[in-house]
């Protein structure tokens, strides 16, 4: 397991790469959502349909946790690919939320 450093600076890595991907996606032609940043949390917010995704490091179990379609998602660090994957699908951190907000905004 990740020491509490080893994860704070992997988690600080794997979100910035995560908020610039997805600024970058919200400045593309409507991209139907708006990214917010608030201590360290990532929020994903739609207008249409209207709904929140909350993105969140959780230290104690060193995983980062994604509140999206009203399911939880906990991807635990992987030292193989070095990123953050969700251990059910193997989906890195940015395919992963790229996919849910492509779920979202399909409904």
């Amino acid at each position: 397991m990740l020491d509490e450093l080893e994860f704070r600076s992997l988690v600080e890595i794997a979100l910035l790469a995560l908020k610039q991907h997805l600024y970058a996606c919200e400045e593309a032609d409507d991209a139907g959502f708006e990214v917010e940043e608030q201590n360290g949390v990532l929020n994903v917010l739609f207008e249409e349909p209207a709904g929140k995704f909350v993105i969140t490091p959780n230290a104690p179990v060193r995983q980062i946790w994604i509140s999206a379609l009203s399911t939880s998602f906990k991807l635990d660090w992987d030292g193989a690919t070095q990123q953050f994957v969700l251990p059910r699908t193997g989906e890195a951190l940015t395919p992963l939320v790229d996919r849910l907000i492509r779920q979202h905004l399909a409904a």
